[in-house]
């Protein structure tokens, strides 16, 4: 018996000498044997008991044979007995994996040695694609690794070392190998960064509307008309974000959702103050916020992570404050159309039960304890102004305390999306 091991293999060879190829390679005591014709080829190599050898013999092979010698498995060693000697031939079968093109060479006493040689090749080939693709695991371990560490060392303000150090204690504590405790860093920190900007959706949709009626009572014109232009901005950047990583949200359905609320409103930006629409761009942002509702839902449920609620629950806060100054806008400008004091009232204790939660939450540091104060007495302010809405000065009041609001609640959403309970999967 020769040295090498009995193989599966599959034959294909031209009739006049099928016989005799069969022969040999019984007597060299490979088995189970079994003849294909180029139209089953690619099956049978796919089937539950996978070959290790491919024999062909053809005088021509042709680029069915080439296609079909391509998708052989990876370790199955192939051979071809052929007349063709072209630099054409020569070229397709390295591009197919061949490991033996025998020109004119088949003899059955030179079987053995063209067999083993193939095998060593496969083996070989075999070795070095194993290789790479462990080159390659590594090579995508570091990636994910230094992308942990520059999240941890951007929101925790440390060095290289240190944040290695958290990622390594991180993963002894999660039973996990650094690599995939990175990976779960990166992706807790964008879905948490996601949810954020879609949240930021939420807040625009309200601010729009709420400048929109500061523009119509003609309340700091110059001023209101910036600010449109910086929400159209944040707008179309958290967009063009989201679409960015979409991919990686799974909420491709709520995206699209979003952007066709967003076409329905922004037109309103560009329509003078005088022929503007209130009750008809009201509604267009009651779109985009539902819209936005329903994608940072998504998003959060997709997350896995339970501390990304609070980064949920603090950004909706940007969003009531500027919803509450909208209905109070609004119900001065439009008094016919919008009664707003129930609304008014209902988003007033949403957001003053939210602060509540948020200055009881486990998830604190110091900044975020002096923004949840600062943010307190901002709200104070807000219903100070609130309570003269009737008059231009505590209009532009509860505007500006709006304005402040949102910058004090963009600090604090930004704290809780960096935290370290939040980007480290907690």
């Amino acid at each position: 018996m020769p040295a090498e091991t009995a193989l599966r293999a599959l034959v294909l060879a031209d009739a006049l000498v099928e016989a005799e190829l069969l022969a040999a390679l019984r007597a060299l005591g490979h088995a189970p044997l079994t003849p294909v014709s180029r139209h089953t080829l690619v099956h049978t190599m796919h089937a539950d008991d996978a070959p290790q050898l491919l024999v062909c013999h053809m005088a021509q092979p042709d680029d069915a044979l080439f296609d079909a010698l391509a998708q052989a498995p990876a370790a199955c060693a192939r051979v071809v007995f052929t007349a063709d000697a072209s630099d054409a031939a020569l070229e397709r079968a390295l591009d197919a994996g061949v490991h033996a093109w025998v020109v004119n060479g088949y003899a059955a006493q030179r079987l053995d040695a063209v067999l083993r040689l193939a095998r060593a090749r496969a083996r070989r080939d075999a070795a070095a694609r194993a290789e790479l693709e462990r080159s390659r695991e590594q090579l995508d371990e570091r990636k994910w690794i230094e992308r942990a560490k520059g999240v941890l060392m951007s929101a925790r303000r440390i060095g290289e070392d240190e944040a290695f150090k958290l990622l390594r204690g991180a993963s002894m504590h999660a039973q996990l190998r650094v690599a995939e405790m990175s990976r779960a860093v990166v992706e807790a920190a964008q879905r948490a960064d996601a949810i954020n900007r879609a949240g930021q959706l939420r807040m625009l949709s309200q601010r729009i509307v709420k400048l929109l009626a500061l523009r119509a009572a003609r309340i700091e014109v110059r001023s209101t008309a910036a600010r449109l232009a910086q929400s159209r901005e944040r707008v179309q950047a958290a967009l063009a974000h989201l679409h960015g990583v979409g991919a990686a949200l799974n909420a491709a359905a709520e995206l699209a959702q979003a952007d066709a609320a967003w076409r329905s409103l922004e037109p309103a930006l560009d329509t003078p103050a005088a022929r503007t629409d209130l009750v008809a761009a009201d509604a267009a942002a009651a779109a985009l916020l539902e819209a936005a509702e329903r994608l940072v839902a998504a998003i959060e449920a997709g997350s896995g992570v339970r501390s990304v609620r609070i980064v949920n629950l603090c950004g909706r806060q940007r969003m009531r404050a500027q919803r509450i100054v909208k209905l109070a806008l609004l119900a001065s400008v439009l008094p016919a159309a919008h009664a707003g004091t129930p609304a008014i009232e209902h988003e007033i204790a949403e957001f003053e039960q939210a602060l509540d939660e948020l200055e009881r939450a486990p998830l604190t540091s110091p900044v975020v304890r002096a923004g949840l104060l600062a943010a307190r007495e901002e709200w104070l302010r807000l219903l100070r102004g609130l309570h003269e809405a009737g008059q231009t000065q505590g209009r532009t009041a509860m505007a500006h305390s709006s304005e402040r609001l949102l910058d004090h609640f963009d600090a604090l959403t930004a704290a809780y999306e960096t935290s370290l309970q939040v980007i480290m999967n907690g």
